[in-house]
């Protein structure tokens, strides 16, 4: 995240991961994703990691609706960005980001949350704006 420096990873633990589901149409598909819902965590983010499962991912989760601004400065594999409002409606996607890089990603809009996936998962499953992921964190009211 801009502004903020990390040095080691983010390390969840296991309460710290959940299970996930993007919905695209009537279709669900199932991941597991560590959940980074303080300022520490969403600044480490994936930074430093060498590798990410195609059902994995890293779900960021702020404490009101904002603008974020991302980059990919110490992050190694490129992320597809799902940028969520507070029901899990995707409002902003961004495919293929470019590892290293410290060029801003912004989710364009206000949101509560960040979903980040392995690289081509947006294309694999056929997702867009509208959509919708499901965890226990985003929900109406929340």
């Amino acid at each position: 995240m801009l502004g903020l420096l990390a040095v080691v990873p983010f390390a969840a633990s296991a309460e710290d991961s959940a299970r996930l589901i993007l919905h695209r149409g009537d279709t669900g598909h199932v991941f597991t994703v560590e959940v980074a819902d303080t300022p520490e965590a969403r600044a480490s983010g994936l930074m430093f990691r060498k590798e990410l499962a195609e059902d994995a991912g890293m779900l960021f989760i702020y404490p009101g609706k904002q603008k974020i601004s991302m980059w990919m400065k110490n992050t190694l594999i490129s992320l597809d960005m799902l940028f969520l409002d507070r029901d899990g409606t995707i409002l902003h996607i961004s495919e293929r980001t470019t590892p290293l890089s410290t060029q801003v990603i912004s989710s364009r809009f206000r949101v509560k949350a960040v979903l980040e996936v392995v690289a081509g998962t947006v294309a694999r499953l056929g997702l867009r704006a509208g959509d919708r992921v499901e965890h226990n964190r985003l929900a109406p009211g929340r």
